[in-house]
């Protein structure tokens, strides 16, 4: 297990450096200049020869006059030290931007994950052991309009129905305007607000989670040692639950681990649409604002939680099914 675990832990570091020369190249090759979108507040309080000095002085200080691939090494070298640079949009160091968008962006997809997998694995599991009943077949036609709707139309029917109609949730925000409760309360008020992006996040993905534990459950009661296990007179249950879902848990482990580890990354789309202070609204102002540190750092990130994800789901193969050894 430590010899693969190291083994893997060198194709993480390799393949990081090689995403992250194509990540310096592509923000590299992208049209602007930044050093001019630095300076550009002061061209009305200096005189063109003072501009153009704080210019070059810009260019020098971004390294822009640097080839790239000495610019590359320069920004890797801080990389490393856990220097991410300066937001040139919020004038902080990158790491204290991204704190706050980064606890609400978990703390809100946390819910949503826990909630989902909460209502899809016995939700599935049912419709696989009642396969083609009444029940089966209507919770299949609800997957699959779920799963055929675009988030973004659930966010919008639910906005008009929750928020316009029966009032019951606002619309946008994470908190009361001026809110100055503390503790509980502070909870209570945050919750009020979430609860509508909460339930959108999790109708939209009900249906995709639900028709794959389905499948995965069904193919596992069709095998042999299922049979065997009802042949010795076990209770159904035991059945279900200690054999069958185990076994149907494999191939289901990659798709909620993937799941859980997206709550790093936010909603681009539900995030906008319910002003919500997380990564993927952060992610975007960054790349409008031509902000390459933060953009570039919030890349960076994903792919470490990408590489660290997929070591996680290989690993959890031998724990999940014991016929599985990675110790090679």
């Amino acid at each position: 297990m430590a010899k693969y675990i190291a083994k893997r832990l060198g194709y993480i570091v390799f393949v990081f450096f090689i995403i992250s020369m194509i990540i310096f190249g592509l923000y590299s090759a992208v049209p602007g200049d930044r050093a001019l979108l630095k300076v550009s507040a002061q061209r009305d309080k200096l005189t063109e020869e003072q501009f153009q000095m704080s210019y070059q002085r810009a260019r020098a200080e971004l390294g822009l006059d640097d080839p790239v691939p000495i610019r590359y090494l320069k920004w890797m070298k801080n990389i490393l030290t856990l220097d991410f640079g300066t937001s040139s949009t919020y004038k902080q160091p990158v790491i204290d931007v991204v704190k706050t968008p980064m606890k609400n962006t978990i703390f809100i997809n946390i819910f949503a994950t826990i909630l989902a997998l909460a209502i899809t694995i016995p939700l599935g599991i049912r419709c696989a052991v009642k396969k083609y009943s009444k029940f089966d077949n209507a919770v299949q036609v609800v997957t699959i309009v779920g799963y055929s709707v675009p988030t973004f139309i659930i966010a919008l029917v639910f906005i008009f129905l929750f928020a316009v109609k029966l009032k019951w949730f606002p619309v946008s925000g994470m908190n009361t305007p001026n809110f100055q409760g503390t503790g509980f309360a502070f909870f209570l008020d945050r919750m009020k607000y979430l609860a509508l992006p909460l339930l959108v996040m999790t109708v939209g993905s009900l249906g995709g989670m639900t028709r794959y534990v389905r499948v995965a459950m069904i193919d596992a009661l069709r095998m042999d040692y299922v049979r065997t296990a009802r042949a010795k007179g076990l209770k159904e249950k035991t059945v279900i639950y200690s054999h069958a879902w185990r076994n149907a848990l494999l191939p289901v482990i990659t798709l909620i681990i993937g799941w859980f580890l997206s709550i790093f990354s936010g909603s681009l789309i539900l995030e906008s649409m319910f002003a919500l202070n997380g990564m993927g609204k952060l992610y975007i102002k960054a790349l409008s604002d031509m902000d390459y540190d933060l953009a570039m750092a919030i890349n960076l990130f994903y792919v470490v939680v990408s590489l660290v994800g997929n070591l996680i789901v290989d690993l959890s193969y031998g724990i999940v099914d014991p016929r599985i050894r990675i110790n090679k």
